[in-house]
């Protein structure tokens, strides 16, 4: 007979959002298995690796020099011309991280305090049976079986768990971008202290250039553009790296590509016997599409409500959907003002761009991407006084 193992919680995904979880759960003493189809934990990675230092102090992590790799002290943001606009902070204001180390740091973590980790482990099938789900997998190439009365599905946007056990996680191709990314060494670039971040419709429709450092030399270049762009984002990429001295002649060492979800967000992330975190519940802030720090606080958030369904023997979607009240309160309906942010940046021409680089500073910049709705407007009212047109496009998101 094929065997069987039972688990209080099985967690599909070791991002971290379900090792993230797994550490949580552990430390309640839960019987946690979290399994992943890769054969190696943090590896590919699919974004740029940044982290701000406000998700280090709200998730308690402290920086560490073996993932924490290149403190940023602020950002310089291009309109299509080239015109800077800088944001500098006097203090670190976030680190780009090295993931495969910082993910297989958070494993471990979840390995001492009693999680299971089992890798190269892909989930084939979901089976509810008296109570509990029946997990069919394939593990180093032979059939396992695994059960628990409660699934946690942090496997990314395409999220096969959450489908399988009948949850609705699609997303209209308007809310997902296509990202993709060199790890460049070789190049040269200016304030290797500050992330850049390069704007406007030829550089990357409905979307932008990054270049985040990791090291005076180093860097991930990556681009993200709308489904909708009409060109790859491999295409952009390659014409933005060409046209610039520094980086042209550099050296790729890694490349990565996938999805990345703007928007779409679950306004029902729970089922019987299924919570949905991170990138398979969209939960990305929808303009710079970081999601790190945000899908470790749902795990955070899931992790609690899966607690209680334990304590309670409830792994009912009654029981369960208070994960949506909780992380609505606690970040969905923020997330759900910066889409607000998103759509209004979509609505901007390259003129507009080079207007708003001429008309705000960083602080301005800073205080819209993160401010409440009633402060941003403000702010645009005051500095597009004589840019009325723009002001109106601009008032019209942030109502």
């Amino acid at each position: 007979m094929m065997r069987m193992e039972e688990f209080d919680v099985i967690i599909i995904g070791a991002g971290p959002a379900g090792l993230r979880a797994a550490i949580k759960l552990a430390e309640q003493k839960a019987n946690v298995l979290c399994i992943d189809k890769k054969q190696e934990i943090g590896v590919p990675k699919r974004c740029g690796e940044g982290l701000g230092i406000g998700w280090f102090e709200k998730l308690g992590l402290k920086p560490d020099r073996r993932w924490a790799i290149q403190p940023i002290y602020g950002a310089a943001l291009y309109s299509p011309s080239g015109k800077m606009v800088e944001v500098k902070f006097n203090e670190a204001s976030g680190y780009i991280l090295e993931r495969r180390v910082f993910e297989k740091e958070l494993a471990k973590e979840a390995a001492r305090k009693g999680a299971k980790i089992r890798c190269k482990c892909h989930a084939a099938g979901f089976k509810r049976s008296s109570g509990k789900v029946i997990v069919d997998c394939i593990q180093d190439g032979e059939p396992v079986q695994y059960a628990a009365p409660l699934i946690i599905a942090a496997d990314g946007t395409e999220s096969l768990a959450a489908r399988k056990m009948g949850l609705d996680t699609a997303i209209k191709l308007d809310d997902i971008d296509s990202g993709y990314q060199y790890e460049m060494a070789g190049i040269e670039f200016n304030h290797p202290e500050y992330i850049h971040l390069f704007f406007g419709n030829d550089v990357a429709r409905r979307g932008y250039v990054w270049v985040f450092p990791k090291g005076k030399n180093e860097a991930n270049v990556g681009v993200g553009v709308s489904g909708t762009a009409g060109a790859t984002a491999k295409s952009y990429l390659d014409k933005f790296i060409s046209s610039h001295d520094g980086l042209r002649n550099g050296s790729i060492i890694e490349v990565n590509a996938g999805s990345i979800p703007v928007g779409g967000f679950l306004e029902d992330m729970a089922a019987d016997n299924l919570l949905v975190i991170g990138d398979a519940a969209h939960q990305v802030n929808p303009i710079h599409g970081g999601g790190i720090g945000i899908a470790m606080e749902a795990a955070d958030v899931a992790s609690g409500v899966a607690a209680k369904a334990l304590k309670a023997n409830n792994f009912s979607h009654s029981f369960l959907q208070q994960y949506n009240s909780q992380w609505y309160e606690r970040r969905g309906n923020k997330l759900k003002g910066i889409l607000k942010r998103r759509h209004m940046l979509e609505s901007l021409s390259d003129k507009d761009f080079e207007t708003i680089a001429n008309s705000f500073t960083g602080s301005d910049v800073l205080k819209i991407a993160e401010g409440d709705l009633l402060q941003s407007a403000k702010i645009v009212a005051k500095k597009l006084v004589r840019h009325p047109k723009l002001a109106k496009i601009m008032l019209k998101y942030l109502k």
